[in-house]
């Protein structure tokens, strides 16, 4: 990695690195007397922090001889990662072929095509054993094409030493070692294990905290201990949180992870560029809510650095659009929220009948308690769905449907909304082909099903 005082550089791989650290005023006046710190990494090369640990896989692969000349880089990629790699490739010459999940946004994906790799786009909603999951895919490409490598960003800890070896040494020397708290958003656990790791051993009294969402099994398992795979359902933001427990997320170096919605994720994203001026993603805004959420534990006299992990050009579609934002209930509007239908009874708390239960089971459940639909689980995950038009086609196609499990005929899962989402969004999202809408209360973890019937009862 380049040295501050670098004026030409051989590649452009040498530019990584020595990012600024900035001052957060707007954002946290009225909120805490500490002083706040961002770790601007958008100025990497790659526009995002994964560059650092990006060439570190690599060359630590080269070294080992897993990577050799003319080989193919595979990886599972949210957009970042995949970036830094893509970048490297070119210089090294090497091709790449990345899956990523269909949540991505569309500028990732396009970024990643921009440096010539090969993306295939994977459902998001299934498990990582799933053999659709990017996880499983990029693995099969490994095994299939020829002279080949996989990074393995999750367990591969190259990527946690990138951070130990180059973020933490500059968080500790631009702070001048005053620095009292980190605050990272948790995805696969390299930048705050790595960085952490390096800051307590030079001050054992810094608290590392992560930010993990709403849908992710790191807060529970880190409290608790249990790998809950009930936690796990589909979520928007990017970039933190996961459904598994990768190796580079280091537990006894995080002190504490705080979950943040996907709401409050998107709000600061947008927050970050127009109060600050900062062009930052969306696990920047995860990570500058999370902050703030935890504000009374610091004092006038804390340093606490926030990572901003990538730039908002990768957004421009989803929480940067207006329209985006409206779809999803996540800007202000006046009126009845589900909230409100949740508070007037209007709106029942979930039930749901597991996957591989006889369809004849679904019937009495749906039979008994006048259900119109339902929501299909598997080990307690919401994966499916069943209405009863499609039931009836289904039945009268083939009577013998009824003791087949209720996943060989059950339908995609209805989506999820966060409580606050305005009715009036509601009904635009209920239609013939989505009779219903999930409503996760993500404070209560309690999860309500709204339909159509139920704001019809609203309104008249």
């Amino acid at each position: 990695m380049h040295e501050p005082s670098t004026k030409i550089c051989d590649s452009i791989l040498d530019t990584i690195g020595h990012t600024p650290m900035v001052r957060i005023r707007a954002l946290t006046r009225g909120v805490t007397e500490a002083t706040v710190l961002a770790k601007v990494e958008t100025f990497n090369p790659g526009n995002s922090i994964k560059d650092r640990m990006a060439v570190r896989m690599i060359e630590d692969a080269e070294r080992a001889g897993l990577l050799k000349p003319g080989g193919t880089i595979i990886e599972g990629t949210s957009g970042n990662t995949g970036m830094g790699l893509a970048i490297a490739a070119v210089v090294k010459g090497y091709r790449c072929i990345f899956t990523t999940t269909d949540k991505q946004s569309k500028e990732k994906v396009d970024a990643l095509k921009a440096f010539g790799a090969e993306v295939i786009v994977c459902p998001t909603d299934v498990d990582p054993e799933d053999p659709r999951s990017y996880y499983a895919v990029s693995s099969r490409l490994e095994r299939e094409v020829p002279n080949s490598w996989k990074a393995n960003q999750y367990d591969n800890l190259s990527n946690s030493a990138a951070h130990y070896e180059q973020t933490g040494p500059e968080i500790w020397d631009q702070t001048d070692g005053r620095v009292t708290h980190l605050v990272v958003g948790v995805g696969t656990g390299g930048t705050i294990s790595g960085a952490g790791r390096f800051l307590k051993e030079r001050n054992p009294r810094i608290k590392v905290w992560g930010i993990d969402t709403y849908g992710s099994v790191f807060k529970k398992y880190k409290e608790t201990g249990i790998f809950d795979k009930n936690e796990i359902y589909p979520y928007i933001t990017e970039g933190i949180g996961e459904d598994f427990l990768p190796k580079n997320v280091d537990f006894d170096v995080i002190d504490h992870f705080e979950k943040v919605t996907d709401k409050d994720a998107a709000v600061m994203t947008r927050r970050i560029a127009r109060e600050e001026g900062i062009f930052a993603g969306n696990s920047a805004g995860s990570a500058m809510a999370g902050l703030v959420q935890l504000a009374e534990h610091f004092t006038k006299d804390d340093v606490v650095v926030v990572i901003f992990h990538d730039h908002g050009t990768r957004y421009l579609g989803k929480m940067y659009n207006d329209e985006w934002m409206q779809a999803r209930g996540f800007l202000e509007r006046s009126g009845m929220t589900a909230r409100d239908l949740v508070a007037l009874g209007v709106s029942g708390e979930l039930q749901a009948v597991e996957a591989t239960r006889p369809v004849e089971e679904a019937v009495r459940v749906m039979s008994d308690n006048d259900f119109s639909q339902i929501s299909v689980t598997r080990s307690g995950r919401v994966v499916g769905s069943l209405n009863e038009a499609h039931l009836y086609a289904e039945l009268v196609r083939d009577a013998h449907v009824k003791v087949k499990p209720v996943e060989a005929i059950m339908q995609p899962a209805f989506p999820f909304v966060d409580i606050s989402t305005p009715v009036e969004l509601l009904a635009t999202m209920i239609s013939v082909e989505n009779p219903a809408v999930l409503v996760r209360d993500f404070k209560t973890e309690k999860t309500f099903i709204i339909t159509r019937s139920d704001i019809i009862r609203v309104f008249c």
